[in-house]
């Protein structure tokens, strides 16, 4: 019986162990806990919760970084939702209990919010859209990666939770060095971040807001791990 947590980028990975893994890997972290490092978007997070249960996992979660789309959500805020939205509009429920308990176990060390997680396909970075998308479908925060670990785990019938927490707000458009540097899987690639930022030195700002935010987001999920053992028994 072990629980399997799926996460997208190294900067979350951090957050719940010091091992290194390669894209791909996944380990036994201990407490009957099994880490994947899936890397970003939605087909590398279906392949890796498959994975999971192929190796023993009865419940997952999907772990790490949301964008906000409400207002009210800054970064650092953890966001346990009751449902996800699927791009097609699909919702997919969180395992109640199972929440409430987490959210129990952090009421005294960090705040909690809900609401609806929204599905995406590719990086949201401007804050129009982010705008436009909370009018459409009322969802608190987005990501790449939940809603494939959710219709895995449905699939198998198996209980499933996403902890995210806040990065960029929603009224903050990513810096474009940001969105030019990332590769395929999410990553930033320092040397195009460089050459970016030598052309346009006036991105160095945001840059450092954002990882201003990021930190506030990695602080957050870090004081979630410390429950790992609770959280992961159901």
């Amino acid at each position: 019986m072990s629980c399997g947590i799926v996460v997208a980028l190294p900067e979350e990975l951090s957050t719940l162990t010091k091992r290194k893994f390669a894209p791909g890997e996944c380990h036994a972290i201990g407490g009957g806990v099994l880490l994947s490092y899936s890397g970003a978007g939605p087909a590398n997070a279906e392949k890796a919760a498959a994975g999971l249960i192929d190796r023993g996992a009865n419940r997952l979660i999907s772990w790490g970084c949301a964008a906000a789309l409400a207002q009210d959500r800054r970064p650092g805020d953890l966001v346990l939702p009751e449902r996800v939205l699927t791009q097609d509009r699909h919702s997919l429920a969180t395992d109640p209990s199972w929440r409430q308990r987490l959210a129990n176990l952090l009421a005294d060390h960090q705040a909690v919010g809900s609401g609806t997680l929204l599905e995406s396909g590719r990086i949201v970075g401007q804050r129009e859209e982010k705008r436009q998308l909370f009018e459409q479908t009322g969802a608190v925060a987005l990501d790449m990666e939940s809603a494939a670990v959710g219709r895995t785990a449905a699939n198998a019938q198996l209980p499933f939770l996403v902890v995210r927490a806040i990065a960029d707000p929603a009224e903050m458009s990513l810096p474009e060095a940001v969105v030019h540097a990332l590769d395929a899987d999410g990553q930033v690639q320092l040397g195009r971040l460089l050459a970016f930022l030598l052309a346009h030195p006036w991105q160095l700002g945001g840059l450092i807001r954002l990882g201003i935010h990021f930190r506030a987001a990695q602080t957050s999920l870090k004081t979630a791990a410390r429950f790992i053992n609770e959280i992961t028994r159901i």
